[in-house]
């Protein structure tokens, strides 16, 4: 894995891969780009060191002239997505080296990053999860509204990022730790255990997960057992040598 560098795919759909034990695992298939290195970014330039790189085909006739005389510049084909990556050594990447899936050849963990369905303007029921008001006698005619929203006439407003009814979904959201089931070279697919934001055809960021793996994930289903079984095994010491402790004290001295 190239540290620091992720691919853009896509979002095909949702299918199911079986483990060796027979067990059915739902799975998300992506489709993932070959990235090209467009420009290198260093220290002096910009402040940060990082490379830019292009994913996807675009016609040269969508392009704006400004986007057309730069890509000329760089001598390559017209790229549809620009990514910018920061690195730590530049000296690992040159203008138009390519990689694509082969990145995530012993990565058992990545992070996804997509935009979720957009469900347009939804009530705070739906939203928010609220209870709403009651059912029965007292309420007129608004059952699924969230009440009062502020206060009297100090402060006088609504203040912001009060939970209220409004557009629901369409958002960036960034998902930790989902676990690599397949990788498929041949056709660029890649086979993401569980579910993955955004709907069939969704563009998709995905790369090294950042975040320290869960305890649970590392330590084999035997280690679990033995800890557990450890665990027992001391809390049952501990309340028998309290028994004895208040057996003693019963005990009168001879």
């Amino acid at each position: 894995m190239i540290s620091g560098i992720a691919l853009v795919g896509k979002k095909i759909g949702m299918s199911r891969e079986f483990y060796k034990t027979g067990q059915s695992v739902p799975v998300t298939v992506l489709k993932m780009e070959t990235g090209r290195v467009i420009q290198i970014i260093d220290q002096e330039k910009r402040g940060y060191k990082a490379i830019q790189v292009g994913f996807g085909k675009i016609k040269n006739s969508k392009l704006s002239k400004a986007m057309k005389g730069y890509f000329a510049k760089k001598n390559t084909e017209p790229k549809k997505i620009l990514k910018e990556f920061r690195v730590e050594d530049l000296n690992e990447y040159k203008e138009g080296n390519e990689f694509g899936i082969e990145i995530f050849k012993d990565i058992k963990f990545v992070d996804v990053r997509s935009k979720t369905i957009g469900k347009g303007f939804a009530g705070a029921m739906k939203r928010h999860n609220f209870s709403g008001l009651r059912a029965s006698h007292g309420v007129s005619v608004s059952h699924r509204s969230h009440g009062s929203t502020g206060q009297r006439q100090d402060p006088g407003k609504v203040f912001k990022g009060k939970k209220m009814a409004g557009h629901m979904g369409n958002n960036k959201v960034t998902m930790h730790n989902l676990e690599v089931v397949e990788i498929n070279n041949e056709d660029g697919l890649i086979l993401i255990k569980g579910s993955v934001p955004g709907s069939k055809g969704t563009l998709l960021v995905i790369r090294d997960a950042i975040k320290p793996k869960s305890l649970l994930v590392k330590i084999k289903k035997e280690e679990i057992n033995y800890l557990s079984l450890f665990l027992r095994a001391s809390s049952l010491r501990f309340y028998l040598s309290r028994l004895m402790d208040s057996q003693n004290k019963k005990i009168p001295n001879k």
